[in-house]
């Protein structure tokens, strides 16, 4: 760029605050580089198709593609609807889904654990972000997450002396 020009994701931001989620500016390189590599992939499988079997090739691939999302839109559509019919916040036993957490899964996959959203303790854009599910005991499991990914998850459970 020219002498006295600076690039600033905060300058695209729909909001005008300084989040970086406008224009592909995240924070996280991990999910930049998972978002180039599926695009290189498709490009790559667009560009195989055709040189095999020419437009029909083509044809076919993007037909697989559409499939494939399809297939994904159907299963984020079907966790949603599970977890709208539920509280925020509701888990049956927060023990047993502190013992079936694993660090790494995306918050889609541990919604459709719980069957529900989690109850959200952190800021609007805020990294990590911090949810928590609660079960009638008053146990709760607090779940942060990193661009998306479970990283950390803390079970609290209430005093056993003041219970009783």
């Amino acid at each position: 760029m020219p002498d006295g020009y600076s690039f600033h994701c905060a300058d695209f931001s729909p909001s005008g605050h300084d989040r970086q989620i406008a224009a592909g500016c995240g924070d996280n390189p991990g999910m930049r580089f998972q978002s180039i590599l599926l695009w290189a992939g498709v490009a790559a499988l667009l560009v195989l198709a055709q040189s095999r079997f020419g437009w029909p090739g083509v044809a076919f691939a993007v037909a697989g593609l559409v499939m494939w999302l399809l297939l994904h839109f159907t299963r984020l559509m079907g966790v949603m609807k599970r977890a709208a019919n539920r509280p925020v916040g509701h888990v049956d036993s927060a023990v047993m889904l502190n013992a079936k957490l694993q660090s790494g899964r995306p918050l889609l996959h541990v919604i459709a654990q719980t069957r529900a959203l989690g109850e959200r303790l952190s800021a609007e854009g805020a990294q990590p972000e911090i949810y928590r599910w609660s079960d009638e005991s008053g146990s709760s499991v607090s779940c942060e997450f990193e661009g998306g990914k479970l990283a950390r998850w803390q079970l609290d459970r209430p005093d056993q002396a003041a219970q009783d």
